[in-house]
């Protein structure tokens, strides 16, 4: 089995990215979705979240309100740090738990950790391959902005996410294939399916 990691900028297009290999026939995990997972209510990341971050960060129902503690995080590195302590560690052993399971179910196929913090958590080291999901930066303010069609962030906001990541530059010494999402999606389609005929072809040849 081959053990591939997509990241990229937010705003960059890696969802989309992994949604397309999905459709190609690899196995992806969302590493944003287990994170989810791993703090609800009864898990023990949410009581340490709560405990860090005092109750006020809760909703009514007594979940997590992501956008009070994104509020919080992104204006304060020290306190992004103590929050990706909490999660990070068991998003990656759960990353790991997966990864085990699918070479066991499909020895010859191909596992993609979706994750944007994949080279910030050093977890790309555990891959074989990490692909980098790209676009201009002019692209990453405008999709994070745009109301319609975006996530609706002020310029403020959307520029403290990106300065919060590693840069494009730092990530494209670490990774070893490059997507280029800022043409259209038919652009990014073939880029995507000719990246997957390779992995299929490195996943299936035999183990020296």
């Amino acid at each position: 089995m081959l053990r591939v990691g997509l990241t990229g900028g937010i705003g960059c297009g890696k969802s989309t990215v992994a949604a397309m290999m999905r459709e190609l026939g690899c196995h992806v995990f969302d590493a944003d979705q287990i994170a989810r997972q791993v703090v609800e209510p009864g898990q023990p990341a949410y009581d340490e979240i709560v405990r860090e971050f005092g109750h006020e960060v809760l909703t009514p129902d007594g979940g997590l309100d992501r956008a009070k503690i994104a509020a919080i995080v992104f204006a304060d590195p020290a306190r992004l740090a103590r929050l990706n302590a909490i999660i990070h560690p068991r998003v990656l052993a759960q990353h790991d738990r997966d990864l085990e399971q699918l070479e066991g179910d499909d020895p010859a196929g191909i596992g993609v950790v979706e994750a944007p913090l994949l080279m910030e958590s050093g977890y790309y080291k555990h891959l074989q391959r990490v692909i980098l999901a790209v676009c201009t930066p002019e692209q990453q303010i405008e999709r994070l902005t745009n109301r319609q069609s975006g996530r609706g962030m002020t310029r403020e906001q959307a520029q403290a996410r990106i300065a919060a990541q590693m840069s494009l530059a730092e990530k494209r010494l670490l990774a070893t294939d490059e997507i280029d999402c800022s043409g259209t999606l038919e652009e990014t389609r073939r880029q995507v399916t000719a990246l997957v005929v390779r992995l299929k072809q490195m996943a299936a040849a035999p183990t020296p």
